[in-house]
């Protein structure tokens, strides 16, 4: 019997940094120039990097004193989160030109589900190259493109041909491809995990596929059975246009350090009060509360606790928080403290889909 999954045209589409292109978009005058969204200081982070600091090795997520000290002539620019999702709105509604099979992941990037689509074209590249086309031409940013029969597949295509490229990997190409793929690349695969791999002699997914579902599972529990299908292309999770939050969250970074868990308190009673607001207005509550913490040193330590029933309100999630902060003792001085409720209260509706009874023949 044939995969289900063989007959899916799949593109993920990826914004080509994102938000430093909005921000060079806006003033003519950082163009061409190496500019990172974010904060420069000593506790600044940044959120994003044109391709002219990625040159430099200046990175999302990296300390503003580090991205300095790799890049000295390198511009920060404030984000604009309002802006970057009114441009995402227009992006998203091109995406709907041509099919209603739209899943974001985030403002920058979707999956899209082109089997069947608006235009009747029969070819899943060309669409995604008049996407591209039409993004450049509308809205003056550049995009990304990965096209094959998975979401996974897709996905790791469209970082081959980076910036302003596209990349297909059709359905029979899809096993080579996942053969020859260094096992870090794999979805769900850390750098502690791809470590572990490392030490057993896997390094790619070749290695990967030489092992049985056994041993995978002997050395990496549930997910063995996972990687064990990923490998052999039976993964195909379907692209899901109303994706379900899964969790609500609210975190703050500190200008000084906490020392104190006196002072901790002080700090997760206002993120307390933050996430409870956002949970009223988001309408959910959850079951499981996670105390994030991150270190002076950029370690991250999560402590969680799950009730038997839902909660939202600021005094629960302070005592919850409370408890879960005196679990043990804080190991350094904490730049950071969040609070997060998942095992959300949305319950799932059924949605049927037309079957797909023929194999596509066309190309992708």
């Amino acid at each position: 019997m044939e995969n289900k999954n063989s007959y899916r045209k799949i593109i993920h589409v990826d914004m080509d940094a994102f938000y430093a292109s909005v921000e060079q978009l806006d003033n003519p005058e950082l163009r061409g120039k190496p500019v990172a969204v974010g904060g420069g200081g000593e506790r600044g982070v940044v959120s994003a990097a044109s391709y002219e600091a990625r040159k430099f090795n200046v990175r999302s997520a990296m300390s503003g004193v580090l991205a300095l000290k790799n890049c000295p002539h390198l511009i920060f620019v404030p984000p604009r989160f309002e802006r970057y999702k009114e441009i995402s709105q227009k992006i998203r509604a091109i995406f709907h030109d041509y099919t209603d099979l739209v899943e974001p992941l985030s403002l920058d990037e979707a999956y899209l589900d082109v089997t069947e689509n608006k235009k009747g074209n029969p070819s899943a590249s060309l669409i995604a190259k008049e996407i591209r086309q039409r993004i450049f031409n509308e809205l003056h940013l550049n995009a990304s493109a990965g096209i094959s029969n998975s979401k996974f597949v897709a996905k790791i295509a469209s970082d081959i041909n980076k910036p302003n490229g596209q990349k297909t990997i059709p359905p029979e190409e899809v096993l080579c491809f996942l053969e020859q793929l260094p096992i870090e690349k794999f979805y769900g695969i850390g750098k502690v995990t791809a470590s572990k791999m490392f030490s057993l002699g896997i390094f790619n997914g070749e290695n990967l596929k030489d092992k049985t579902e056994e041993f995978l599972m002997q050395h990496f529990k549930s997910s063995g059975s996972y990687y064990y299908k990923l490998v052999r292309g039976e993964i195909a999770s379907e692209v899901k246009p109303n994706r379900k939050r899964k969790s609500v969250a609210a975190e703050h970074t500190f200008v000084k350090n906490l020392t104190s868990e006196i002072f901790m308190l002080e700090k997760l009673e206002k993120i307390a009060e933050e996430l409870e607001q956002r949970l009223i207005h988001s309408k959910v509550s959850g079951k499981t509360v996670t105390l994030k913490i991150k270190y002076s040193d950029f370690k991250t330590q999560t402590r969680s606790k799950t009730m038997p029933y839902f909660i939202k309100e600021k005094a629960v999630l302070l005592e919850t928080v409370k408890e879960l902060l005196f679990q043990e003792k804080v190991l350094n001085s904490v730049r950071l403290l969040g609070i997060s409720v998942t095992n959300l209260n949305i319950h799932s509706k059924k949605i049927t889909e037309k079957p797909i009874l023929v194999q596509l023949k066309f190309e992708f």
